[in-house]
């Protein structure tokens, strides 16, 4: 009975914050002089900020070939071609962003011959602790899908199959 009371209570503490019109959390401070300085006010962290440490924390494990679903990667493709727009790095990340919790959802392409379980893990390990490291909110669940294998031939194709002229 006490798990069901605290999942609960993780869900209707994102699911006020996700009906709110602003987008982000406010971590409360203490007010008074009588409180150290450090702790004195309120940070707000917005959902994009999550998304991106996400998007990060998820890209640094080496068996993770991209995110984003096989649409999403071919529009972000075509943005990245364009002059003057970057890499989207929250490209396949997916954030739900409460007052002290936050829940996140990836969308991976692995590398052929990576154990996808072990992976994930790997994943889901390395994007709470960046999460909460930087962030201070406590991460309830990361729930990735995985979209796609990369095979190793598959870019030496497309690279060449995409080029008109050599």
């Amino acid at each position: 009975m006490t798990v069901m009371t605290e999942t609960t209570e993780r869900t209707d503490t994102i699911a006020k914050a996700t009906s709110r019109d602003e987008k982000g959390t406010t971590l409360q401070g203490r007010r008074g002089t009588d409180v150290p300085a450090a702790t004195r006010g309120n940070t707000t962290v917005a959902d994009g900020v999550v998304a991106k440490i996400a998007g990060m924390a998820a890209r640094e494990i080496p068996e993770i070939h991209n995110l984003g679903g096989g649409i999403a990667r071919a529009f972000g493709a075509v943005r990245e071609r364009v002059p003057g727009r970057g890499s989207d790095i929250t490209r396949g990340v997916s954030v739900e962003v409460g007052e002290r919790q936050a829940a996140v959802d990836l969308n991976v392409v692995v590398e052929y011959g990576a154990s996808i379980t072990d992976t994930a893990g790997d994943v889901r390990a390395n994007v709470i602790d960046a999460v909460e490291r930087m962030t201070g909110l406590e991460v309830v669940e990361v729930n990735i899908t995985v979209d796609d294998v990369h095979l190793p031939d598959e870019e030496e194709e497309s690279e060449q199959g995409g080029r008109r002229v050599a």
